[in-house]
């Protein structure tokens, strides 16, 4: 492996810059090889100066808590930025709140419904961080976070922001086309006045749901699969009998079969061969070919099959 490159000797970042730095403490699954270079920014401005500074085709992956994301054993090549750091979430208008990239979701949720606001309760069931929601759309029981959004904040490569409405982008289920090499940085979401102060009662029996029917104790990365149109993966995966099927220590859980936990030992090798198992199986058997929500990014580690 070649040394990562030293990014330029004049910038000194106020964030966390680290070299050959190991994925898997940074994903749900706790798995992946070790990133070139990773920086976690302490706000907005930390980050574009440290964009600024890095060479012109440097490759960028931007995570938040690693969730939907498998790196494999081999690593990253290039820069990831994790974007935790960005987490202030605050009242812009009545009904208006503007959550930075690395805000949790779940966060989200339990903010509008104490205000005695409603409409986000949903975030609530997603393991991720608004940048990550906003990037792919993602959802939960029903609702999509797109629903909510009324304009973002975006950098480029050069560091520039960019406010954005809802115009510029087309939006679809986990899916959001936007101007090449832009990243989100933050969102403004519109929520509904909630008079009755439920919002907190309706999170606690999503969460309650969410504990019945998903392994939320075990390292996952959330739904592998994105439901087929009029139907649920987990369905067709649970009709191929897979439940329960493993590689290394990567199993397909039993409480819910579009989920892969790792077990204890798994490697992004093992987890990335079971989901080719059991797409190759649903295809086999139930002629749907599943499309993966996991972004499945890096290199293979060296030998590996």
């Amino acid at each position: 492996m070649m040394a990562a490159q030293r990014i330029h000797a004049d910038f000194t970042p106020r964030g966390r810059l680290l070299y050959h730095e190991p994925m898997a403490r940074h994903t749900s699954w706790r798995v992946g090889g070790p990133a070139d270079r990773y920086f976690e920014p302490v706000d907005i401005d930390d980050l574009t100066a440290f964009i600024a500074t890095l060479p012109e085709q440097e490759a960028m992956l931007w995570i938040g808590l690693g969730s939907n994301l498998l790196v494999r054993d081999g690593g990253i090549r290039g820069t990831v930025i994790n974007t935790v750091g960005l987490n202030k979430l605050q009242w812009v208008a009545d009904g208006l709140l503007c959550a930075e990239a690395g805000v949790p979701c779940a966060k989200v949720a339990r903010t509008t419904a104490r205000a005695g606001y409603t409409g986000a309760e949903f975030f609530c069931g997603i393991p991720g961080t608004v940048g990550g929601a906003l990037a792919m759309n993602a959802g939960a029981f029903g609702s999509e976070a797109w629903s909510l959004a009324e304009q973002v904040e975006s950098v480029d490569r050069t560091g520039q922001r960019h406010r954005r409405s809802r115009a510029d982008f087309r939006v679809g289920y986990r899916e959001v086309v936007m101007p090449a090499e832009e990243w989100f940085v933050a969102g403004v979401l519109r929520v509904k006045a909630d008079p009755d102060h439920a919002g907190e009662a309706r999170i606690r029996s999503l969460l309650a749901r969410r504990t019945d029917t998903q392994p939320t104790g075990q390292p996952s990365c959330g739904s592998v699969f994105r439901n087929p149109a009029g139907d649920y993966a987990g369905r067709l995966i649970e009709n191929c009998g897979l439940k329960g099927t493993r590689i290394g220590g990567a199993v397909v859980s039993e409480k819910h079969a579009n989920f892969i936990v790792n077990e204890g030992g798994a490697t992004a090798t093992d987890i990335e061969q079971l989901i080719q198992l059991v797409r190759a199986c649903v295809h086999s058997q139930q002629g749907v070919s599943l499309i993966s929500e996991v972004r499945i990014v890096g290199e293979a580690k060296a030998g590996a099959t």
